[in-house]
This record gives C-alpha cells, sequence and structure tokens, in this order.
C-alpha cells in the first residue's frame, strides 16, 4: 500500500443505496429542485431529498457503471446509486475520479441481457485514498487537467467538423450549379448491365468479394475484402470491372459507394453502375452519388422501413445537371484533390480525440498510483496542451 494512503472498501468508506423513486407525474416542471438520474437531470420537484451534491452512478441499463454528482439540494430518485462518504476523511470529488478511472466495473456489473450494478456487488470493492489535503491536492490537480483535456477536445471536435464541412460544401456546390450545363437522368447515361453468376463456380471462386460491409461511408475506402471462395459465397453477386462505380442500394443515408481497380464480384445489395463513357466520368458519377442532393433523392424513393433501400427505378430517375466530359474530368480531380486533404484531416483529428481520451485516462491512473509527483501538474499541462 502507497505510504500515507488508507485502504478499505466501499462497503466500509461509503454508504450505498438507491433513494425513492419518484415518477414523471409526481414531478412538477415548475418545481424548485432538480431532479436527478442516474445520467443527469430529467425533471424538476417541489422537494429536494438531498441537500449536499452526491455522487451517482449508473446502476442499470446500457450505460452502467456512468459516473455523474448531483447539484446541491436537489431530489435524486431511485434510478442512480448513490455512494456517499461515510466521514469528512474521503472528498466526494476524490471518489468522483476515484469511480472515473480506478473502479473496475467489469467486476461489479452483472448480467448480460440487463447489465446491473448492486449494493451487494459494489460494496466489496477496494479503494486507496490519501488524507484530506492531498486528496485536495490531486483533485484540483485532474480539475485543471481535464479543464485543458475538454478544451483540447473540443478543439479538435470543432476541426474534425469543419474538415467535413470544407469538402461537402465544395461537392454540393458543384451539383447545384445549372447555368448552361445540360439536364439528363442518371438512366439516360448510366446503366446496369452487369449479369448474375453463381460465385461458386470456379472461374468466380477467387475473385474479390464487395459488399456494401467493404465500404467505408463518404470516402469510398475498401477494407477487409476476401474472396468468393473465402467467404463460403453461394447466392448468385453480379460481376463487376474497374470501370464501374459500386452503390450500395441499402440504406442510401450511409453514402457508400466505390471506384474498384480491379475485377470482381459484388453483393446484390450492390448496384455496379456503368455510365456512359462519351457522357459520363467514372469519378464525376462517384462524387455525384456522394452529393447531398443526390443522397436526398435516394433516401426519399426508398422503401422498407426497418431496412431503407433505393431501387433502381428510382435511381435512375435521379436529374443532374452535366458539363461536357472534359468538364467533367477537371472537376472529378479538383474534388477527388480536395476530398484526400479533407480526408487526411479526418483521420488526423479523430486520432487526436482518441489520444486525448487515452490521455485522460493515463491522468487518471497517475492519480490513482501515486505517480503525480512534485511539481504534479508540470507533465500533464504539457501532454493536454
Amino acid at each position: 500500500m502507497r505510504e500515507g494512503w488508507a485502504e478499505d472498501t466501499l462497503g466500509s468508506t461509503c454508504e450505498i443505496y438507491q433513494p425513492k423513486t419518484i415518477s414523471a407525474k409526481e414531478m412538477n416542471p415548475d418545481g424548485d429542485y432538480p431532479v436527478f438520474g442516474a445520467n443527469g437531470i430529467i425533471g424538476r420537484y417541489d422537494q429536494f431529498n438531498h441537500e449536499n451534491p452526491q455522487l451517482l452512478v449508473t446502476c442499470r441499463g446500457a450505460t452502467c457503471g456512468a459516473v455523474n454528482v448531483s447539484l446541491p439540494k436537489s431530489w435524486i430518485t431511485g434510478n442512480a446509486m448513490v455512494v456517499r462518504p461515510r466521514s469528512l476523511g474521503l472528498s466526494v470529488r476524490f471518489l468522483e475520479y476515484f469511480f472515473r478511472g480506478a473502479c473496475d466495473f467489469s467486476k461489479v456489473i452483472t448480467g448480460a441481457a440487463q447489465p446491473q450494478i448492486t449494493r451487494q456487488t459494489l460494496a466489496p470493492v477496494k479503494i486507496s485514498f490519501p488524507p484530506l489535503p492531498e486528496q485536495q491536492r490531486i483533485v484540483a490537480i485532474l480539475d485543471e487537467a481535464f479543464a485543458r483535456l475538454a478544451t483540447a477536445t473540443a478543439n479538435a471536435e470543432k476541426n474534425l467538423k469543419n474538415a467535413r464541412e470544407l469538402f461537402d460544401s465544395y461537392l454540393n456546390s458543384i451539383f447545384e450549379n445549372d447555368e448552361g450545363l445540360r439536364k439528363v437522368t442518371l438512366g439516360d447515361v448510366c446503366s446496369i448491365s452487369s449479369r448474375l453468376v453463381d460465385p461458386r463456380k470456379p472461374e468466380f471462386l477467387d475473385l474479390p468479394h464487395l459488399g456494401a460491409g467493404n465500404m467505408a461511408s463518404r470516402t469510398g475506402e475498401l477494407s477487409d475484402i476476401k474472396t468468393a471462395r473465402e467467404e463460403g459465397l453461394k447466392s448468385g453477386k453480379f460481376l463487376f470491372d474497374s470501370t464501374m462505380v459500386l452503390y450500395s442500394k441499402i440504406r442510401p443515408y450511409l453514402m457508400k459507394a466505390c471506384r474498384p481497380d480491379f475485377d470482381g464480384l459484388c453483393s446484390a445489395d450492390v448496384y455496379p453502375l456503368s455510365p456512359d463513357s462519351d457522357q459520363l466520368s467514372r469519378d464525376f458519377l462517384f462524387h455525384l452519388l456522394m452529393s447531398k442532393n443526390f443522397t436526398d433523392f435516394a433516401i426519399s424513393g426508398s422503401d422498407r422501413a426497418g431496412m431503407p433501400k433505393v431501387n433502381r427505378d428510382h435511381l435512375f430517375k435521379y436529374r443532374v445537371n452535366l458539363p461536357n466530359i472534359e468538364e467533367q474530368a477537371l472537376l472529378a480531380n479538383k474534388l477527388d484533390e480536395i476530398s484526400n486533404e479533407a480526408n487526411r484531416l479526418v483521420a488526423f483529428y479523430e486520432r487526436r480525440l482518441i489520444d486525448l481520451a487515452d490521455l485522460k485516462q493515463s491522468v487518471l491512473r497517475k492519480a490513482f498510483s501515486d505517480e503525480l509527483t512534485s511539481p504534479p501538474s508540470q507533465a500533464i499541462k504539457e501532454a493536454a496542451e
């Protein structure tokens, strides 16, 4: 045990209980006091049952183990587990950080179909804590570090959103322009000529197979490609080649399409679209399928509420303002350049968000392994910048 730190169980150091539940009908929207459920404020009430802030733990459902702290003078209802220190020697804020970073909920959550935490499973959990002044010092360090992390995370999320919107804005402007352009339907300049084949036949067994699951939304990137033999395919599949654009007709809001540079088989839930090379550029068609205008059109014609799908007739009725083939090539090249840069930025900021989340957990681990030494906050400040 770390020098100067006490070690005990949560059951010995804290009261663990669920307060009286009140229903939505009992609440009063004009009440003076907030009502806290497990995940935050869920209403208002005319009374409060806790004068001081309390540590709340979600004790059932998908968010089982989530942690929250109530406001002063609030009613805490019974779908939240209250964990309240028995003495002033244990800080609620220190306990909050313990639950966020040092408590292993996998050992206290029971039930697969309906995950839950009970007082009986929570009480034996071990907790180590230093004297109150040291707790307060650690909480102050963590507050400062987490504030920096929150700022960095907000900036990364904003930059991620901007990177996506930059490309979307340019893409949609291309397909909204109708000045001096020929208006055609997709069926006028595009077709589906592929035939269904039996993937079990020897000539098709070792061809790569593409389905919606292999396509990344919006980017056209492919992953986890396997052959018909490797997947053990049995039902009919479409043949495709490198002149086509593949478009997933399932859940059009996911915006899945790709431009494979190889021949292969695709799922029957994917349209292998062959552009008329004299009228429609393959690359221009790909970007058209990723535009908001087309996606809105595809969604509007989707059938099946549970599994929306775009039928072929609706797809080919889409009307597009079409530049000449040379202009299409120039626009598609420009769109590829902007898309590549936007995707690079998106990947960078997505990685940044993951790193910030990892850093948050690292800071918490250090706090509860007594590694925040003097000067305790310097390394955290630098890392969180």
